[in-house]
C-alpha cells in the first residue's frame, strides 16, 4: 500500500488506485453553500419537531377562543425560542467554517470514487479515504450530489465537478448500488 499523508501527524494508507473509478476535477466548497446545504439538511431532518411549536400555538388558541386561559405571550415565547433554536444552529454551521480542525472540508479536493471507497485527494501524494460505511445518507438536488457523514459534515459534489457525462452516470450507479439512491 502507498503512503500517502493528511498531514506529517496523521499518515493515511491508499489502498491501489481503481482504474474503473470515477475521477472528478478539483473542488472547494464555498462556506456561503456549506452554510445553505448544512440549514437545508438540518430543516430536512428536524421537520418533525415543527410540529411542537405549531401545537402549542394552536392550543393557545384553543384556550383563548374558549376563554378559558386568555393570554397573547405564548404566541411571543413559541415564536422568540424557534427562533433562537434555528439561529443556535445556523451559528454553529458558520462557526464551522471559521474552526481550524474543519478546515479541511473546504479544500480543493479531487476524488477518485469507486464501489469500495471514496479517495479525496489534495495532490498525487496527499489526500484520505472515506469507506462508504461512514456515508450515512447521499442525495440528489438541483445542482449536484450530497453525501452526509454527519449533522453538518457532508461531502458536496456539483454535476461540473464529474469529467464527463459517462463518469457523471457511473458516479449514480455506484450510489444506486449502494442502496442511497431509488433506482
Amino acid at each position: 500500500m502507498a503512503k500517502i499523508s493528511v498531514n506529517k501527524h496523521q499518515p493515511v494508507y491508499q489502498m491501489p488506485s481503481n482504474p474503473a473509478a470515477v475521477r472528478t476535477k478539483k473542488y472547494a466548497l464555498p462556506t456561503k453553500k456549506y452554510i445553505r446545504l448544512a440549514m437545508l439538511h438540518f430543516f430536512k431532518s428536524q421537520y418533525k419537531w415543527s410540529l411542537i411549536p405549531i401545537a402549542l400555538i394552536f392550543i393557545n388558541a384553543v384556550l383563548n377562543l374558549t376563554g378559558v386561559y386568555p393570554n397573547l405571550w405564548i404566541y411571543i415565547t413559541v415564536f422568540v425560542a424557534t427562533l433562537l433554536y434555528v439561529l443556535f444552529w445556523l451559528v454553529q454551521f458558520a462557526g464551522i467554517t471559521q474552526l481550524d480542525q474543519y478546515k479541511t472540508m473546504f479544500q480543493k479536493f479531487s476524488y477518485e470514487i469507486d464501489s469500495r471507497q471514496i479517495l479525496m485527494k489534495l495532490n498525487q501524494k496527499e489526500g484520505s479515504i472515506m469507506k462508504w460505511e461512514q456515508i450515512q445518507n447521499a442525495y440528489k438536488d438541483k445542482e449536484g450530489y450530497i453525501l452526509v457523514i454527519s449533522k453538518g459534515q457532508f461531502i458536496y459534489l456539483p454535476f461540473t465537478v464529474f469529467n464527463s457525462d459517462h463518469e457523471h452516470k457511473m458516479f449514480e450507479r455506484i450510489l444506486k448500488q449502494k442502496e442511497f439512491l431509488e433506482a
